[in-house]
This record gives structure tokens, sequence and C-alpha cells, in this order.
């Protein structure tokens, strides 16, 4: 039940029944990091406005330092779970490559991209099933999820360099960021626009898969539980 045009695999039109798309490693790996986004933008956000103050005596409360920590550990998450991800599209099934790799030499690639933005705009009347990720979702995912995070790493790598100090690991990983963009609260001011790039894309990714789901008569949000692409008549 598999056809291909150009380097991404698509369902012939009319097409039914169940392909195993996304293996176990991937979607724990989607469920992880969709956890530690939520934990890093609550705590970015108290970070960047603190309380003014805290009830009773300041020596029997960390708050603020809890916050940040519970923010490094998310932070771990989030790098550790990139990597391990870049890592297992080298040796996963083809859909785990998908993220990472756009087929910008492809003609039908760039025809069906056309196509799903019309559809998602409403100009399409029929929906156009894939295997894998339609090429809007694909296109989407490497520049606000792929280059976000990266994004996001190098920035928060580098104030977290500050923290440890000048010669720690982290500064000879990131700390050269830090005058190429300026000054920390430069940084910090990127860092903060990143977390809100990747916001709104979390916002327009679950809009897609949950309308897929209803209007494009293939299951998106349930394949990243199970691992099955669905598709109904």
């Amino acid at each position: 039940m598999e056809g291909k045009e150009g380097h991404f695999t698509f369902a012939p039109e009319g097409e039914t029944g169940t392909c195993y798309v996304y293996e176990g490693p991937v979607r724990l790996w989607h469920w992880i990091n969709a956890g530690s986004i939520v934990v890093l933008a609550a705590t970015g956000l108290l970070i960047a406005h603190p309380f003014p103050s805290v009830m009773g005596e300041a020596s029997h409360h960390f708050l603020m330092g809890d916050v940040r920590f519970v923010h490094f550990v998310a932070a771990w998450l989030f790098g550790g779970g990139f990597l391990v991800r870049l890592l297992w599209s080298l040796v996963g099934n083809e859909y785990s490559r998908e993220l990472f790799h756009l087929p910008l030499g492809d003609g039908a690639w760039w025809s069906s991209l056309a196509y799903e933005i019309r559809w998602n705009l409403f100009l399409e009347k029929r929906a156009r099933k894939y295997y894998g990720h339609n090429p809007l979702a694909q296109l989407a995912m490497f520049i606000f999820f792929v280059l976000g995070s990266v994004f996001l790493i190098l920035t928060g790598g580098a104030l977290y360099a500050e923290g440890l100090g000048e010669g720690s690991w982290a500064d000879h990983l990131f700390g050269w960021l830090t005058p190429l963009v300026g000054q920390p609260q430069d940084l910090r001011t990127l860092h903060h626009l990143g977390m809100w790039f990747i916001l709104v894309f979390v916002v327009g990714h679950i809009y897609m898969a949950i309308r897929e789901d209803i209007v494009g008569r293939q299951t998106s949000v349930s394949t990243m539980v199970g691992g099955f692409r669905i598709f109904r008549k």
C-alpha cells in the first residue's frame, strides 16, 4: 500500500487501511519533548518576570532558585532529546528522517506543498493522504521546530555558561555566542523570542494535527500514540 512521488511517500487516492509510521523511540521522544516545552515555557516566563516577593521568612524558601532548577532539568531533556532524535534519524525508518530533510530539489514535493497550502486555506475540496508528514507539515517543522530548537539550545547554553563562569565546559561550548550577539541582555531577549517562535509552531501543529484527523480522514494524533496511520473513507 505504498507509493512514491519523488522523495516523499504518499497514499493513493481512496486509500484505506493502516500503515506503521512512527517507531517507539520517535513517539516516546515526541511526548517527552512536548512536556519539556510546556515546562520550559512556564518556567521561562517566571524567570523573565519573577515574583516581586514571597511571603514569610526569606531563609525558609528558595522559590526562584527552584524555578530555575526545573527550567534547567527541562532544558537538558529538550536538548538531549533533540540530539537523540537526530541520531535516531540515521538508524530509524524513512519517516524518522523527514523531520531533518527537505527535498528542495524535488518538483513533486513543491507541487504538493502548494496543494497543502491551498487545502489549509480551504481552497481545495479533497485532502491528500500521506504515510508520513505532508510537505507543509514537514516544512513548518523544519523551520519552526528544528531551526528553532537549535537556536534555543545555543542561546540557552550561552546563558547557562554565564552561571557556570568563564572556563567552564558550557563556556567552551556556547560562550562564543554572547559577544557575537552583543551583550547578555541581548542574548536573553533573543532566547525569550525563540520561545515564542516555538510556541507559535506548537499552536499551529496542534491545529493541523486535529484538523487532519477530522477533515482529512487520516489519523494524526493517535498515530503518535500507537504508531499506525489509519486511512478512513
